[in-house]
């Protein structure tokens, strides 16, 4: 009964449906890159770094994850608590549940794992407030997510990811972790090809699988990379307006990608996470 009162104040939303088939990860590489690699992003970053410096190296030491990287996700995801979405995530996950054959499934699922979240932590489902997709709060965690993965910095006794910036950090960290993150591991590095053979290499698993002596044997020159030659690596071709540029990317780059399955996404994460830190050390340096 409960939920049938639930449901019957829920309002799909055709806003939902034609934002879904539009993604930003669809744009070529150069295209992408431009939303994410920018001056305000970068110095919105720093910011972010110089507000929350206790709670980020706190979580370097629990988690392994570095400042850096949490800082880019979140300035990624919504630009550091501006843009967290207005749809309600009750609207956004039905309408995506009910209307959307595509993916019907996993919404569906996703509303399950929404409406048992509500119930943990006491949150009225009417009230939660997302992205079009579902996703919630400032580090835009699906429900399936925050239920997995949401941690209570703080502790007190809540695992707030709207409001509570600590939380958030330390949510963005246990992700990482629980996904693998290899603590103090590089995460990818520019490389240059010849030859037609580095083709064969270019795999289309987000999963690295070769070794980086497997891609030198293909025409994959790792410049003065110092890392083992049995090192996981991947090739990675990112499509410029007029070329290509190539890069080895690691195990950690594939631990970005299960945050948001997509090259172009953990890229933009890793070089915006190298902006802040670059422009986070220069102003370290100058006080």
């Amino acid at each position: 009964q409960s939920l049938l009162t639930l449901f019957s104040q829920v309002k799909l939303q055709k806003r939902v449906e034609k934002a879904i088939a539009s993604p930003a990860e669809a744009k070529p590489w150069y295209k992408y890159r431009s939303i994410f690699l920018t001056t305000s992003r970068a110095e919105g970053g720093v910011e972010f770094w110089k507000e929350n410096a206790d709670v980020l190296a706190e979580t370097e030491k629990r988690f392994g994850v570095p400042p850096e990287i949490v800082t880019a996700i979140i300035g990624v995801e919504t630009r550091y608590s501006k843009h967290t979405g207005g749809f309600r995530v009750i609207d956004s996950l039905s309408t995506l549940a009910f209307n959307y054959p595509k993916r019907s499934k996993f919404f569906r699922k996703e509303l399950e794992q929404f409406l048992l979240l509500c119930r943990e932590e006491e949150a009225n489902p009417l009230e939660l407030t997302g992205s079009y997709a579902g996703a919630m709060g400032i580090p835009q965690f699906m429900p399936s997510s925050f239920r997995h993965y949401a941690a209570d910095f703080d502790g007190d006794g809540k695992k707030d990811i709207w409001k509570n910036t600590s939380d958030v950090i330390a949510s963005v960290a246990n992700y990482f972790t629980i996904h693998g993150w290899q603590k103090g591991a590089p995460v990818a590095f520019p490389v240059s090809v010849e030859g037609e053979q580095y083709k064969e290499v270019i795999g289309n698993s987000l999963k690295p699988k070769r070794t980086l002596a497997e891609l030198q044997s293909h025409g994959v020159n790792i410049g003065e990379s110092t890392l083992p030659l049995d090192t996981t690596a991947r090739l990675l071709s990112l499509k410029q307006k007029n070329s290509t540029e190539e890069w080895a990317v690691l195990t950690n780059f594939y631990v970005i990608t299960r945050y948001n399955h997509s090259d172009h996404y953990a890229m933009a994460v890793y070089q915006l996470s190298q902006e802040i830190k670059n422009r986070y050390a220069l102003l370290a340096a100058k006080q």
